[in-house]
């Protein structure tokens, strides 16, 4: 499972980690996507349920009250990705220009404030719930581009 701020870079890394062990990725954004605007919880959690049933996976996103019963039990491992403010602020700007992009300008300012807020509100409650539903999970802290970088491109990628 791939944690981390909002703009950190958890779909990319959840893709080429993907990629590199051979296994698929669930994004959650994209789960909840499929959804259209509203706030369907139990629809969420089916989507979510039915996306991590198979043996293995690279689940990227927090959703955290929804999700983690769900996932963290079928988990072996979770990175979490530690960026700072800066550039997780440069990427969430950054990505609301490029032609195709999922993530909305409209939205732009609402992400923002979570970045902003993450540390202080939205960290806390992420780790409660692991902690929660997922204590025994081994947790490997990534701070910065170059931790990511070496970790993906480590010639036998797990943990020990």
């Amino acid at each position: 499972m791939v944690l981390g701020c909002a703009g950190s870079g958890k779909t990319v890394f959840a893709q080429r980690l993907a990629k590199r062990i051979g296994q698929p990725v669930v994004c959650l954004d994209e789960l909840r996507a499929r959804l259209g605007d509203g706030d369907d919880t139990p629809a969420f959690r089916k989507l979510v349920a039915e996306a991590h049933a198979g043996e293995g996976w690279v689940s990227d996103g927090n959703f955290a009250q929804v999700s983690f019963d769900l996932r963290l039990p079928r988990a072996d491992l979770i990175i979490w990705l530690e960026l700072s403010k800066a550039y997780c602020v440069w990427r969430a700007c950054a990505r609301v220009l490029r032609r195709g992009e999922k993530h909305k300008l409209r939205n732009l300012f609402q992400v923002l404030a979570y970045i902003r807020n993450f540390e202080r509100l939205n960290r806390p409650l992420i780790e409660r719930e692991r902690t929660a539903h997922g204590a025994d999970v081994p947790v490997m802290h990534l701070k910065g581009r170059r931790q990511v970088v070496d970790f993906l491109n480590a010639p036998r990628i797990g943990h020990s």
